[in-house]
């Protein structure tokens, strides 16, 4: 059975149900748990400092200054870590040991970089349900986990948006 298991979690709806089946899953193992959570500037709700400085682009369009752009980022660590932090003792309340590590960076690199270093027998990440031009514009995490993990994988499936222009009377 598995002895160290790396929950992969963002802050989302999918996160949460990650977090709980990683939870479970390392009970009922008598595993060690990892949270991974992943920074990166470049995805949502993050801003690009890109794009702090909009007058090189647009000069009618105030920049913001970059300091500010500095100060929202530190104090969203410190929330985010805060937050693992939480996640932590309730894994821990619940009879889990557990650890936690916050990066910055690629989410997919280094999940598998972390699963590889700490090591993990298995990696619990969630997926968005993203396909089509989303995905290939936003990418997917999931599966570039799937395709270069160096242990096995278990994906938490979020919700799927329905198709609308296919119709059930088709």
């Amino acid at each position: 059975m598995y002895q160290k298991i790396l929950v992969a979690i963002d802050k989302s709806e999918i996160g949460e149900s990650v977090f709980e089946q990683g939870v479970f899953l390392a009970k009922a193992a008598d595993a060690q748990m990892m949270i991974l959570h992943v920074l990166s500037p470049l995805e949502d709700p993050y801003i690009s400092p890109v794009f702090t400085q909009p007058d090189i682009m647009y000069p009618s369009v105030a920049a913001t200054p970059m300091g500010s752009y500095m100060e929202d980022w530190e104090k969203l660590k410190k929330e985010r870590r805060d937050w693992l932090q939480s996640l932590t003792e309730t894994a821990i309340n619940a009879g889990v040991k557990t650890e936690f590590t916050q990066n910055l960076g690629d989410a997919g690199r280094l999940i598998c970089e972390v699963a590889s270093n700490w090591p993990a027998d298995l990696i619990l990440a969630g997926r968005r349900g993203r396909t089509g031009l989303s995905e290939f514009f936003l990418g997917s995490v999931s599966n570039y986990v799937l395709h270069h993990a160096p242990c096995s994988m278990l994906i938490v499936q979020g919700n799927i948006p329905k198709n609308t222009e296919i119709s059930a009377e088709n």
